[in-house]
């Protein structure tokens, strides 16, 4: 299977601080890939460096086969796609616009947006079930509705790959439930890419076709939820006692903490 995105010994640090250090990581077409670790394990610097918003001091990025850097930011966009933790809007843009923000990388410097953008922008609401939220505001939407709106935004782009960063905080269950199901879809109905960074350890053994647990910015373990998520490796990456057993209905791991 073809690595879209290829991390090969990735390190970064913040002054003498090393986030992440001999990163070594493949996402493949079509696969979901879930990031796990405690505050501070390096979740977040990791994303960015595959956004190529920060540049590795040690190692490599490659889209597909080609080093990032030899690509220019709409080059990047055209290929990775990022919905962020918090996104802040200070005026009242519609959720079509919104949607329309992610045509950039299509559009050459003060160029409008055409009628194939309206309807990439329209399709990608139909395909977030987020149609019904094209006139209104963005100020308006529960949180629910404004991360099916920013995920349609980032369809928009046409990437390969999407990046989440905890796409469900601050969610309800039945929404961090639509959110994973929207994510999965998305995954299977267009052979897209996706690494989810998460806290919700469940949820990415849950829909996650592998994971990655972080410890102190290096990979503890690699590979399927059933092999990762483990009570030996959550108790060693999180330092907090846990059971985990199968969920009666998917089988997949279910954590339950230990008082």
């Amino acid at each position: 299977m073809e690595s879209t995105l290829t991390l090969k010994n990735v390190g970064f640090r913040y002054g003498a601080q090393w986030a992440v250090r001999g990163i070594d990581l493949k996402v493949h077409g079509g696969e979901i890939l879930g990031i796990l670790g405690p505050n501070g394990s390096g979740k977040t610097t990791l994303l960015r460096i595959m956004d190529a918003v920060l540049q590795p001091q040690e190692g490599e990025v490659l889209i597909r086969r080609e080093s990032v850097t030899a690509f220019t930011r709409a080059g990047i966009a055209k290929e990775i796609a990022m919905v962020a933790q918090e996104t802040y809007f200070r005026f009242a843009f519609t959720a079509l616009e919104v949607v329309l923000m992610g045509r950039f990388p299509h559009l050459k410097r003060l160029q409008f947006e055409g009628e194939k953008d309206l309807e990439i922008a329209f399709e990608a609401l139909k395909a977030t079930h987020a149609l019904d939220l094209a006139e209104r505001s963005i100020h308006e939407l529960s949180g629910g509705e404004k991360q099916r709106v920013l995920i349609a935004r980032a369809l928009a782009q046409e990437p390969k790959v999407i990046l989440f960063d905890e796409p469900t905080s601050f969610l309800d269950l039945r929404f961090k439930r639509e959110i994973f199901q929207l994510i999965s879809s998305l995954s299977l109905d267009a052979g897209l890419s996706v690494v989810v960074v998460s806290h919700d350890i469940d949820l990415a053994a849950q829909y996650c076709h592998r994971v990655v647990m972080l410890k102190n910015g290096s990979v503890y373990d690699i590979g399927e939820p059933e092999r990762v998520v483990t009570a030996e490796n959550i108790e060693a990456v999180y330092d907090c006692p846990v059971l985990v057993d199968n969920n009666p209905v998917t089988g997949k791991p279910r954590v339950s903490l230990i008082g």
